[in-house]
């Protein structure tokens, strides 16, 4: 979310687009509902420091969310419940980010494919936040910075009322797949070794090579 330069001297709020900003980060189920929200966090952190410093972040790592029924791979593999993310995310056990770099084998870019696929449904979401709710989309005229994450909260609370209420006004907001555009794809190097062997036992899974 894009704020004005209310005080050019101080640069913590300017992020790597030389936009002043504040970062929202969002957790998204399948129909577009908002599930978890970090909000308030300087747009200069990157995206891996705001997501270890939420309480989302502590609860998945003591086990506390994320801990659903697990699948049963024939070779005896356990794909546990996770969430994706990308590239600015660090590859978690329960947090599984795409394969990035160059010459990847059919099994990854096939990952990639349906990795993408998936969080498409997070960027409709947060598109639709902007499309519907104005006073976030765009530069926001002289906001306050502490009363700014309480009036995201509230625009990601009624966002949900209107999914569980099936409104038209659902129908009726064109979509768009391109919230962030202009803003460059981070890239963390934070990689957990059990994080990537499930990646890479889901990725032969998804490329029907590995049977359930």
């Amino acid at each position: 979310m894009n704020i004005p330069a209310v005080d050019p001297s101080n640069n913590v709020w300017l992020d790597r687009e030389k936009s002043y900003s504040m970062i929202l980060q969002a957790i998204v189920d399948p129909e577009m509902r908002f599930r978890d929200i970090i909000t308030g966090w300087p747009g200069s952190l990157n995206d891996a420091l705001v997501l270890k410093s939420s309480g989302f972040f502590k609860l998945a790592e003591e086990g506390k969310r994320l801990n659903g029924k697990k699948l049963q791979l024939s070779e005896g593999t356990e794909l546990r419940e996770y969430i994706v993310g990308d590239t600015g995310f660090p590859l978690l056990p329960w947090l599984l980010t795409p394969y990035h770099g160059k010459g990847l084998s059919d099994n990854q870019a096939e990952f990639n494919k349906r990795h993408s696929a998936t969080r498409m449904v997070a960027q409709m979401a947060l598109a639709r936040l902007k499309e519907v709710w104005r006073i976030i989309h765009g530069v926001m005229w002289m906001p306050d910075k502490n009363r700014l994450p309480r009036i995201v909260l509230v625009c990601c609370l009624l966002h949900n009322i209107i999914i569980d209420m099936e409104d038209e006004l659902v129908d009726e907001t064109p979509l768009s797949y391109n919230h962030d555009s202009g803003y460059r794809q981070q890239v963390s190097e934070s990689v957990d070794n059990t994080a990537s062997i499930m990646r890479e036992k889901l990725s032969l899974y998804l490329s029907g090579k590995l049977p359930p």
